[in-house]
């Protein structure tokens, strides 16, 4: 079977963006389809200042909703990848295969450590490095596909490198993974700031739908979305960036198609209100399934658990295959 991975990092509170751009297709067809492997990535939100304890309440939170947004156990494997050292492990390696201009010219490099510094801070050398973790966390596994957002396609691009170029210097030990995404929101855009993604580290504000948001909230934040000049109701994502991420925001909850859904409407007032029952109602059983999972934490415990005994499995062949052929001694134990 085709192997799936993909993660989300626990930097902040997930969204409608994480769900429809990323968690509702690793549930729907991901886990169906593929020997799939779903991840809450915590050392990845280590690259900025954070709080530890907030740090694992999300982690906890995140792995609670991968579940409640119906990953199955039984269909994939889901755990923490903190909770297994191959990542770390292959890594290290990979920084030796990787250069200094690969990773400076990371978009997400560029862009936090200058909103890092306007802030101040300093700017550490894991948000440099980190895309060659991301790529430890692929390679591992021996990746056919990776579900992500158009803003993590770089990445995946570099893990191919990665792995195209560990594999002509040492010998065949990776596969060449390649990036997939939904067609349609893809990337959800912050109702406020619909140039802007809806992301998760931004932590605050009326352009943000969280999972867990009650439908009173939601409603009232979609209903407060920024549109564009002009009455008629249109699909252009460069000239009327906000109306077309409600559009896509009521086709991804639908099922319809973003161009099709604007013939339907001559108002904005209308498109939003029956955008954020469409949103509610999505959200909904993710919310619910959510809150049974809260009720019995030994359940979401027994689960990691379990996933990581799994994805260690997997993942330490290929990890030692990697020592080996970079030219690092066996232990003793494994020698022979």
């Amino acid at each position: 079977m085709t192997r799936v991975f993909s993660g989300v990092k626990p930097t902040g509170h997930l969204t409608l963006g994480n769900y429809l751009g990323a968690l509702r297709r690793w549930a729907v067809e991901d886990q169906h389809r593929s020997d799939a492997l779903f991840c809450v990535v915590d050392l990845h939100a280590l690259t900025v200042d954070h709080d530890p304890a907030r740090v694992r309440r999300l982690s906890r939170q995140a792995a609670s909703l991968m579940l409640a947004a119906g990953l199955d156990p039984g269909l994939c494997t889901v755990f923490v990848q903190s909770h297994v050292d191959e990542h770390a492990r292959l890594s290290y390696v990979l920084e030796c295969v990787a250069t200094d201009g690969e990773t400076r010219r990371m978009i997400q490099y560029k862009e936090k450590a200058a909103r890092e510094q306007g802030r101040g801070g300093s700017v550490r050398l894991s948000l440099l490095t980190y895309p060659v973790l991301m790529a430890a966390d692929v390679l591992a596994y021996g990746t056919d596909e990776v579900p992500v957002g158009n803003d993590q396609a770089q990445h995946v691009e570099l893990a191919r490198d990665l792995a195209v170029r560990f594999n002509q210097r040492y010998g065949h030990t990776f596969t060449v993974p390649r990036a997939t995404s939904p067609a349609v929101a893809a990337r959800v855009m912050n109702l406020q700031e619909p140039t802007s993604k809806m992301g998760k580290s931004d932590d605050a504000g009326p352009g943000i739908v969280y999972l867990l948001d009650e439908p009173d909230v939601v409603r009232k934040k979609v209903m407060r979305a920024v549109t564009d000049s002009g009455r008629d109701v249109v699909h252009d994502r460069e000239e009327r960036p906000g109306l077309a991420n409600l559009l896509e925001i009521l086709a991804a909850c639908t099922g319809g198609e973003p161009a099709g859904l604007a013939g339907a409407y001559d108002s904005y007032g209308t498109l939003k209100k029956d955008t954020a029952e469409a949103v509610i109602e999505v959200l909904r059983p993710v919310r619910e399934r959510h809150k049974e999972l809260c009720a019995d934490p030994g359940h979401v415990e027994d689960v990691l658990r379990e996933g990581a005994e799994k994805a260690r499995a997997m993942a330490r062949p290929t990890v030692d295959a990697a020592y080996r052929a970079i030219g690092l001694l066996p232990p003793a134990d494994a020698a022979g």
